[in-house]
């Protein structure tokens, strides 16, 4: 059995769920547009769209978290040293940047990246790459397949050269199987849980 009635208070009663959908269509949208602004063409302006993020990971010193880490790439779902990828830190401390210069220099050396000769040749990027943090400051590595690297803090470029062998060194930090934090490793690559 059917009932209609043709009064206005039922055409409004009919009106309300679609002026409902309507704003939850709106309010949908709107958020999207956002998560698309927060992605990391946000915090790397000129990278471009298309990026996402194949896994998250925090860095803990004596269960301390000293950053969040994300690893990004574009148009693929799993890295690959081969296409675009950027590595994206959001620090919990404040660290100097000359600390955080020393450490990239130390484990590029730990990990036998070229002399040390040749790595002091990369300390002035990095001293411009890296400056003093602050908690929730990011900073944002770009490896292009072609061996450029560029670095975004803030939202602006800070330094940005082409060179494969540099390349290498500074993301095997976090991507080398032979890292010092295999869990971040692995929750970054999306293979496992954070250790």
């Amino acid at each position: 059995m059917s009932i209609t009635s043709n009064s206005p208070t039922a055409e409004r009663a009919g009106v309300r769920p679609l002026l409902l959908a309507g704003c939850i269509a709106l309010a949908c949208a709107l958020g999207a547009g956002r998560a698309a602004a927060s992605g990391l063409e946000a915090r790397a302006p000129g990278v471009g769209t298309g990026w996402g993020v194949v896994g998250q990971g925090t860095m803990r010193w004596f269960g301390l978290a000293l950053y969040d880490a994300s690893l990004w790439t574009r148009g693929a779902a799993s890295w690959r040293p081969e296409r675009p990828f950027a590595l994206e830190i959001r620090y919990a401390r404040p660290i100097r940047g000359e600390r955080l210069v020393a450490a990239s220099l130390d484990e590029m050396a730990r990990l036998g990246f070229a002399d040390a000769e040749r790595r002091e040749t990369w300390r002035p990027l990095l001293a411009r790459a890296f400056p003093s943090v602050e908690p929730g400051d990011t900073i944002v590595g770009l490896a292009e397949p072609d061996g450029r690297v560029a670095f975004y803090h803030r939202g602006a470029l800070t330094a940005e050269l082409r060179d494969a062998d540099f390349a290498r060194a500074f993301f095997a930090i976090w991507l080398d199987p032979r890292t010092r934090e295999p869990g971040l490793r692995s929750s970054l690559l999306g293979i496992g849980d954070e250790g």
